[in-house]
């Protein structure tokens, strides 16, 4: 399985900056019945949750401190996920890592609910 991240770079304050995911694996394999998100890790800190979909699509999680600024996009026929961010901040700062699996409802926001993850990308805010 690999995981591909793109779209990460350098912006502003207040700015928009969408991260994509492309999932892949052997003989075409599907995603579709995988649950996807996103975790983020800053330098000197644990690495933690930032949004998940279910496989269904039918279930978004997000972490409080994106909430109402970040959205999930899927598109589970092409194997890819995106994370639209706007008004980004400073914090928000972080190596954003794509993550596939099959969590319970219990593990959305949880590392041991996916196991397979990307190499990540960095997003970085300046003030």
């Amino acid at each position: 399985v690999y995981l591909v991240e793109s779209g990460g770079g350098l912006v502003q304050a207040g700015d928009s900056l969408r991260i994509t995911c492309e999932a892949s694996g052997s003989e075409g394999r599907s995603f579709a019945t995988y649950g996807m998100g996103w975790f983020r890790q800053a330098p000197g800190r644990e690495r933690e949750f930032v949004a998940a979909i279910s496989w269904r699509g039918d279930k978004l999680y997000y972490s409080d401190s994106v909430k109402g600024r970040f959205t999930l996009f899927r598109k589970s026929v092409e194997n890819t996920m995106s994370l639209q961010m706007t008004s980004l901040r400073p914090e928000d700062t972080a190596v954003y890592y794509c993550v596939v699996g099959r969590p319970t409802p219990n593990e959305a926001t949880l590392h041991r609910g996916y196991e397979y993850w990307g190499q990540g990308t960095q997003v970085t805010v300046s003030s």
